[in-house]
C-alpha cells in the first residue's frame, strides 16, 4: 500500500498549538480570531459556526464545528447537537443551490484512529459531489483538483444563512 503524507496539513494543525497566544485548538483558535472572513467563517449561530475547510476536499467543503471544545457527540450538550444538525441541513440545501451538486460526503471522524485531523474538536464535514468529479486525481496522480479558490467559496457561501 502506498502513503500519502501530507506534512504541510500537520504544521497548520501544530502551529495553534506551539504559539503561546492562541489556544491549542485550531478550531478554537479560528472561533476566537475576531475576523470571521480570514478564519474562513461562513457563518455563526448560537452554538455552532459554519467553517470552510482550508484544504478541501472539493470546492464548497465546509464544517459544521461547535463553539464548545469536544471532543465527542456524547460530551456535546443537546441544544448544540440539534442546531448542528440543522445548520447542516442549511448547509445541504445552500451547497445544492450554489453549486448544483449531485450529492454528499456528509460525516463525522471522531478520534485520531478514525481519521480526525483535529480529534479533540468535533466537527462535522458536508463536501459537495458530482457523477465524474475528479476524485481519481487524489488516488492516482497525487493531485486535488479545485477549481475556485477559498476567497471565491467564501462570497458564495457567507450570504443567505437564517
Amino acid at each position: 500500500m502506498d502513503r500519502l503524507w501530507s506534512p504541510w496539513r500537520y504544521r497548520y494543525i501544530a502551529a495553534s498549538e506551539t504559539a503561546p497566544d492562541r489556544p491549542a485548538c485550531v478550531f478554537c483558535s479560528k472561533l476566537l480570531a475576531g475576523d470571521d472572513r480570514a478564519a474562513l467563517i461562513v457563518h455563526r449561530a448560537r452554538h455552532n459556526a459554519v467553517i470552510l475547510n482550508l484544504y478541501p476536499y472539493t470546492s464548497g467543503h465546509l464544517m459544521v464545528v461547535p463553539y464548545a471544545h469536544v471532543p465527542t457527540l456524547e460530551a456535546c450538550p443537546a441544544e448544540v447537537l440539534s442546531e448542528l444538525i440543522l445548520l447542516a441541513q442549511q448547509a445541504e440545501a445552500r451547497l445544492r443551490a450554489e453549486y448544483r451538486c449531485e450529492g454528499l460526503n456528509i460525516g463525522f471522524n471522531i478520534g485520531a484512529s478514525a481519521g480526525a485531523g483535529v480529534a479533540g474538536h468535533l466537527h462535522l464535514h458536508l463536501v459537495p459531489r458530482w457523477t465524474g468529479d475528479a476524485n481519481f486525481m487524489t488516488t492516482v496522480g497525487e493531485t486535488r483538483v479545485l477549481p475556485e479558490e477559498l476567497p471565491d467559496t467564501y462570497r458564495r457561501l457567507s450570504g443567505g444563512w437564517t
